[in-house]
């Protein structure tokens, strides 16, 4: 190819950029991007939605308002299905989820009816570093004390979520003892129900944990299901894919997990133009980088480790590409 060829498409290329660009700050002026969180105020999702909404407004083109508007029911699937019924599908509507349901989607289909390949992939803002514990008072201090137990109450916002997987999980392959109560809007309001003495213990994201109950050891961490240890995490704390040692079970354990990896996810509806999809997931990877965001999180205590949006996409292929009987395996733990 002659170089005035080379020279002309690449001056095209940048133009076509400057174009979108153009676009869609001349579409973002003046509206608001509304970021729907699919769980009551107060817990590990909404504190992620309102640190990501502080701060995207200066990334996003055009500089829209940001507004954070909650829409618990369902463990955040009715969030999700409000993107594509009843959200404006113009790239004004962004949603954070509980991504047990996406495990969900492929282990109970008729309770979670979402393709999440069907949604355009915003980015992740980390990994759900997500330990199990029990209430200080309850007087269980090792693992072996933990299975020993009957009848522990452990609380649950709905089938699906990642507090459900992590507790059937905890039924099934470890044989713990447990009786799940459901019902719960968010983890706020398990985690008071757990103060006042309705519940024993849950199953919870390390960055949501109260700072008092970790300083002052108001709570036993028996277990936890990530490789990478959270900011402060005793690494004495066993990882669960150290006490399994059957290989069908841990190739199962990965995929009832897989929610925990895409922790804190951005989702738009894949009908949004892809001019404002490429637009926000521009705004979404500079947030990441932005220092007084970064900053925001490290004052919360929140890890950040971001996931760009394409990269997801690829990553719930995978999943969704799952051999048979690993998911039939899953779905005897996890599924209807």
């Amino acid at each position: 190819m002659k170089l005035w060829t080379l020279v002309g498409l690449t001056l095209a290329l940048i133009a076509g950029h400057d174009a979108q660009a153009q676009d869609a700050a001349s579409f973002y002026k003046g509206k608001t991007v509304r970021v729907v969180v699919g769980f009551s105020s107060g817990g590990g999702y909404d504190q992620y939605g309102r640190l990501f909404a502080r701060h995207a407004n200066k990334h996003i083109p055009g500089n829209p308002a940001i507004l954070v508007q909650n829409m618990p029911g369902a463990a955040s699937l009715k969030a999700l299905q409000f993107l594509d019924s009843g959200a404006p599908t113009d790239g004004t509507a962004i949603v954070t989820f509980n991504p047990g349901l996406i495990t969900g989607s492929l282990t109970s289909p008729s309770r979670n009816p979402i393709d999440f390949r069907q949604f355009a992939w915003i980015g992740n803002i980390a990994e759900d570093i997500r330990v199990c514990f029990t209430w200080g008072p309850r007087n269980i201090k090792t693992f072996d004390a933990f299975l020993a137990k009957d009848k522990l109450a452990f609380g649950n916002t709905g089938v699906g979520t990642s507090a459900y997987i992590d507790d059937r999980i905890l039924q099934v392959l470890f044989g713990v003892k447990l009786r799940m109560v459901q019902g719960y809007p968010g983890s706020a309001d398990k985690k008071l129900a757990i103060e006042n003495g309705e519940l024993d213990g849950d199953c919870g994201s390390w960055t949501s944990m109260p700072e008092d109950w970790l300083r002052d050891k108001k709570i036993d961490i028996h277990l936890r299901f990530s490789k990478n240890l959270g900011p402060g995490m005793s690494p004495d704390i066993p990882w669960a894919f150290d006490l399994l040692k059957d290989p069908e079970k841990k190739e199962t354990l990965r995929l009832l997990l897989s929610g925990a990896e895409i922790g804190r996810p951005f989702v738009a509806s894949r009908q949004v133009p892809a001019p404002l999809i490429a637009a926000l997931r521009g705004a979404f990877n500079a947030t990441m980088k932005d220092t007084e965001f970064l900053a925001d999180a490290d004052k919360q205590k929140l890890i950040v480790g971001p996931d760009e949006g394409p990269y997801l996409e690829k990553r719930i292929a995978e999943i969704y590409a799952t051999p048979p009987r690993i998911i039939a395996a899953a779905r005897e733990i996890a599924g209807e």
